[in-house]
């Protein structure tokens, strides 16, 4: 990666480099790519593309050694390269062929650090001690606030980490598909060791029983000091009745105490939202190189954003460690683009107005940037939304679900991430049910935002890919051992959504 005082060449063989900051019509400044001087054709915002050599209309536009799109015109070399002169590459039937990538030595060669996490009954790890109360159906949502407030002011910080609510607006009016899903990923969070109890609220009539949600929850419906489950239309004062059995939840979530754990216990789940153009040459970058220390650890990493991997799935079917899960990532790719057509949309309807606006021009871009964050580790697994990964393969594990930041982040924890690395370049509040580490991708962001931002990946100029990557792997071995809170913990900024495919009744 070549730099210049004001321009970045990512890749040796981009024929664009990305503005570090404003340049001006006219302003004369060294070539990232070598020879002659290069002089700015346009006012070339920052984190934006400027040409190195003319390109020919229907040439390939290279970053980050990769297309990310075709010239709509001509561009003379120095000039603005972004949605005016750029088309998308995107096939809606591309042809994938597996490549599988030489074979590394992904160990770890340092001592693995521990962490220091709660052991719950099935042997995994939490990362927190909460209780968490899950509506069965949204008619309960109002009913699960008030209970929250109430147990988290008695017992938040004091008996256990904290009581949040996970409210949501479906359990009921939904068919076939979507009912399984709402009452699989409802269970998924039920599992989740980051909580020490659980109270499942039902209002008694709706079509996720109580009755179908034990089935879903299996073996763990039957640990009746950590799960408790209340009726409203079955209870007299149903405030009463829940303060009754989170004062039971609180006594028993109360007793555990943290014991060391091993590093490569952790699930850490990988995501980006609010893109610009920095994001794939900081913090996705610094990401993925904590990506691949902690999968050499044998810890393992989630990367989703099905529709954000669009024109970077190839290299990350030739990470796949197999022919069988090349297959399973073909498949997914492929289901998802079949959801857009099936709903008679392009699937490269993307990037944001925002992500525009901070420089990235096709999905391609985005997407190429995107990926980063998942390193270069292999792909060891491949799931389906709604499916808990198996912790302790390590590696990189690709799961099914959308770039909305609300449902992935979502689908992560309920799959079993414990906390989520979160990189953004424009900015934004939102987190997850687990500990959301937002890492910006520019200075200013990070002074801006210091209420949002856990972790400044713009000074990586300045301190360096190694040094800033083991601050980063400090705060996530603090954040995992209790000792930090992310903001969107202390905010309590933290909330679920989950995936909507078919109607409405």
């Amino acid at each position: 990666m070549g730099k210049t005082e004001k321009v970045i060449r990512i890749n040796e063989n981009d024929n664009v480099a990305v503005a570090l900051a404003p340049l001006k019509k006219g302003e004369s400044l060294p070539s990232p790519s070598g020879g002659t001087v290069l002089t700015a054709e346009d006012d070339i915002p920052g984190g934006h593309k400027i040409a190195l050599a003319d390109i020919e209309r229907g040439d390939r536009i290279i970053k980050y050694g990769l297309p990310i799109g075709a010239a709509s015109a001509r561009i003379r070399r120095g000039s603005h390269v972004h949605t005016h002169n750029v088309r998308t590459l995107l096939s809606e039937t591309p042809e994938y062929h597996y490549h599988p990538a030489a074979e590394r030595d992904w160990t770890y060669a340092g001592e693995i650090p521990e962490i220091s996490g709660f052991r719950r009954r099935d042997g995994r790890i939490g990362i927190r001690n909460e209780i968490w109360i899950i509506p069965t159906v949204g008619c309960v949502n109002k009913t699960a606030e008030t209970l929250a407030q109430w147990a988290d002011r008695e017992y938040g910080g004091k008996v256990v980490d904290g009581v949040s609510a996970w409210t949501h607006p479906y359990g009921c009016s939904q068919m076939g598909g979507d009912h399984e899903t709402t009452k699989t990923i409802l269970a998924d969070l039920a599992k989740h060791p980051n909580a020490g109890g659980v109270l499942i609220l039902s209002l008694g009539c709706e079509n996720n029983t109580i009755g179908g949600f034990k089935e879903a929850l299996g073996s763990y419906a039957e640990d009746t000091g950590r799960i408790a489950f209340l009726v409203t239309q079955e209870c007299e004062d149903e405030i009463a009745c829940g303060k009754a059995l989170l004062a039971a939840l609180a006594a028993r979530a109360g007793n555990a105490r943290r014991s060391p754990a091993k590093l490569s216990e952790l699930v850490v789940g990988l995501k980006c939202g609010g893109s610009d153009g920095f994001s794939g040459i900081t913090a996705n970058a610094l990401t993925g190189r904590l990506c691949d220390t902690l999968c050499g650890m044998g810890a393992s990493a989630i990367l989703t954003e099905v529709p954000e991997m669009f024109g970077a799935e190839q290299m990350l079917m030739d990470r796949c460690e197999t022919r069988e899960l090349f297959d399973k990532t073909v498949d997914l790719i492929v289901n998802f683009k079949e959801y857009y057509r099936a709903h008679n949309q392009v699937v490269y309807e993307n990037p944001s107005p925002g992500n525009k606006a901070g420089g990235i021009t096709t999905l391609e871009d985005k997407s190429c940037g995107c990926v980063q964050k998942g390193g270069t580790a292999p792909v060891r697994g491949v799931y389906r939304y709604g499916e808990r990964i198996v912790p302790g393969k390590g590696g990189v594990l690709l799961l099914e679900g959308p770039g909305n930041d609300m449902v992935s982040t979502t689908a992560m924890t309920a799959a079993g991430a414990h906390l989520i690395l979160f990189t953004t370049g424009r900015g934004t509040p939102l987190g997850a049910p687990v500990p959301t580490v937002k890492i910006s991708s520019n200075t200013a962001l990070s002074e801006k935002k210091k209420n949002w931002i856990d972790f400044d990946a713009g000074a990586l100029f300045d301190a360096g890919m190694e040094a800033l990557c083991s601050d980063l792997l400090e705060l996530i071995i603090d954040v995992a051992s209790g000792r930090k809170k992310t903001r969107n913990e202390l905010n309590g900024y933290r909330e679920i959504a989950i995936f909507k495919n078919g109607i409405t009744l």
